[in-house]
């Protein structure tokens, strides 16, 4: 049985103005969340890690299997309108949030797509939700607010204005990123960065 629904990716309708996204409520397929949030790999520090870097359980690998296959690039590619076939991947986790996470920020020139998909039931602080945003200096002038609640996914293409931010959480915040990389070369820089990331935090852990 399938973990993601790509129907409900589809019927998304894509905003464009300023910047192409969209936001998939319910896009871990029905049945499915509970078990995907219980395989959740446990995660001790902040920060971006690659996926091998954690200990997932099953579901959460096949969720990572089915997020790097043909048919869902092929979706993206349809909804963006860009050819995003043979492009690589990058596939990182994180597990928790730090005070200085969320300040505004445009991704990097090297990625093309982002898309966030998160793993934490019932958000109530007004901390940590993704605010898509009109313009670099103002958190407030947002486009639309997304709580990083269970099942919700949050896509959009990365421009010089794909402006993006939240408010400050300090604590447990989990999701999935995957991005579709402008190069082969650049995909691995960035998951060779993240790496070293983890094993200073690990070392750190240690010491």
């Amino acid at each position: 049985m399938p973990i993601l629904d790509i129907q409900a990716f589809r019927r998304t309708t894509l905003n464009t103005a300023p910047f192409k996204h969209l936001v998939v409520k319910d896009f871990i397929a029905s049945g499915q969340a509970d078990a995907a949030l219980r395989d959740f790999p446990a995660i001790e520090h902040a920060g971006l890690l690659p996926v091998e870097a954690t200990k997932p359980g099953p579901v959460i690998k096949g969720l990572v299997d089915e997020l790097t296959r043909p048919e869902l690039t092929a979706a993206f590619s349809e909804k963006f309108g860009i050819d995003l076939t043979g492009r690589p991947t990058m596939i990182t986790i994180r597990g928790r949030a730090q005070e200085r996470d969320g300040r505004i920020h445009t991704d990097s020139e090297a990625k093309l797509v982002t898309a966030l998909l998160y793993f934490n039931k019932d958000w109530q602080d007004q901390g940590g939700r993704l605010r898509l945003l009109r313009s670099g200096t103002d958190l407030n002038d947002m486009i639309t607010e997304v709580p990083p609640a269970l099942g919700t996914l949050v896509a959009f293409q990365r421009t010089h204005n794909s402006f993006h931010g939240h408010e400050p959480y300090v604590g447990v915040r989990r999701y999935i990123m995957i991005n579709w990389m402008a190069g082969s070369l650049a995909a691995q820089r960035e998951l060779m960065r993240h790496r070293l990331s983890a094993q200073a935090k690990k070392l750190l852990n240690y010491a």
